[in-house]
């Protein structure tokens, strides 16, 4: 089929969606000089339908509040799907393809929970569905794992993928404001939901980190199998006593494969100040790769936002055109592919082997450290320094360590232990180290 232009609908005129619709019609020119196609933004459906939005001017015959006239109208080859959330979105997608429309979509919730199901009802119908701004904005890295990797073992992914959390803990880092502060201003900034929760517990960065999993190892990685824990815990005394040990801290999502098993993670982690995802700051975002041959890759840039995310939405649309103009629609990726049968083994968080900080507030007498120590070595830990800091009431203080690489099980039984101490009076802040960055 070499169709002389190629149909949009969008379903979905919010911020992302408003930025989708600006780049199609202020860059029609450029995308046709540069691709040889023309994109025609021929529907829009949305609950509100104003004319105009943000400086783009749309024709009335083209706007509508109902999505069925985006999904049934037999001219539209390539659905948006901007409006998020999952069952609305998801029964909308799943109607376009089975009227045999392509899908754009920048909802990782949906796809970290319904990935398979959507992606065999794209092989079914033989379309095209593409997703790159559900993560990491206008960062590529879908597209490199999908084409850019695929002669490369992927061995690791550290990803600062969410920008709300990494700008809360640059403001603690760089400015000395407390957790609930830094909140606040994100929120007032736009940068966080009124409800934060899925942003600052780390729920968001464990959808992402699901898709960049199952694209790296070819597997369907369940989203509820992801140990996740957030930020709301970080106090200025651990990014303090972080700095003095040379350290930053960072939401890291971490999916590696080492033994015949991938491990994925998102949780507070302390960086050596001296690598690069230490000094990403503020709302962005930064993916580091490892892979056999290509090495050390990482890639920067805005995570979020109407500018980065329509950026990856509209290369996708014009994939998508690609594949049509020349009947070859882009295959669904293999680990949502209805025949996979890959099963790689999940390394259950109380597997993990890693490095830790341990905060502590212990009564100020002699022979503390030493029981504490003990019950560290009684569970096969070894204590690689100790700080003793400054008094955190008249008798109490500050204990700080940082420990030898460790089985999470056992470090965790070990607090338990420490946790129920006498001498110990609040909860230990437990914070994992990722020293090879």
């Amino acid at each position: 089929m070499n169709k002389a232009k190629i149909n949009v609908g969008l379903i979905g005129w919010g911020t992302v969606g408003t930025g989708v619709s600006k780049v199609l019609i202020n860059s029609f020119n450029l995308i046709r000089q540069r691709t040889g196609i023309d994109l025609e933004l021929l529907k829009i459906a949305d609950r509100n339908v104003p004319t105009t939005r943000e400086g783009v001017a749309i024709e009335p015959s083209r706007l509508t509040k109902y999505p069925d006239e985006v999904i049934n109208d037999p001219n539209i080859d390539i659905v948006v799907e901007m409006i998020g959330g999952i069952d609305y979105a998801k029964d909308y997608i799943l109607r376009a393809m089975a009227n045999g429309k392509h899908i754009v979509t920048a909802n990782k919730t949906l796809l970290a929970r319904y990935g398979r199901e959507i992606f065999k009802a794209a092989y079914e119908n033989n379309v095209s569905l593409l997703f790159e701004g559900s993560v990491a904005g206008g960062i590529p890295i879908i597209k490199a794992l999908r084409e850019g990797f695929a002669a490369d073992q992927i061995q690791a992914i550290y990803g600062i993928i969410n920008g709300t959390t990494n700008y809360i803990l640059t403001q603690m880092s760089d400015k000395g404001t407390d957790y609930h502060q830094a909140l606040s201003e994100s929120q007032e900034k736009g940068y966080a939901e009124k409800d934060p929760t899925a942003d600052v517990e780390g729920h968001d960065a464990a959808q992402k980190i699901t898709l960049l999993t199952s694209l790296a190892y070819g597997i369907d990685m369940p989203l509820e199998n992801i140990y996740t824990e957030g930020i709301t815990r970080i106090t200025q005394k651990d990014i303090q006593y972080a700095k003095e040990l040379g350290y930053v801290i960072k939401l890291l999502a971490i999916s590696k494969f080492s033994e015949g098993k991938v491990e994925v993670r998102v949780h507070p982690t302390m960086l050596p100040e001296r690598s690069m995802l230490a000094n990403v700051s503020g709302v962005f975002n930064a993916i580091y790769v490892v892979g056999d041959p290509v090495g050390d890759t990482m890639f920067y840039g805005q995570g979020a936002g109407q500018q980065a995310t329509s950026s990856a939405v509209v290369a996708d649309i014009i994939d998508i055109a690609k594949g049509i103009k020349s009947n070859s629609p882009i295959p669904v990726p293999p680990c949502w592919h209805p025949d996979n049968t890959v099963n790689i083994p999940l390394r259950p968080i109380s597997e993990c082997q890693t490095r830790y900080y341990m905060r502590l507030i212990v009564v100020d007498r002699p022979g503390v450290l030493a029981q504490i120590a003990g019950i560290l070595g009684q569970h096969q830990i070894s204590i690689a320094s100790v700080i003793q800091k400054e008094q955190h009431s008249l008798n109490t203080v500050y204990l700080v360590m940082l420990i030898h690489k460790a089985v999470e099980a056992n470090m965790q039984n070990a607090i338990k232990h420490i946790d129920g101490l006498e001498v110990v009076k609040d909860e230990s802040m437990l914070i994992r180290v990722e020293n090879e960055l």
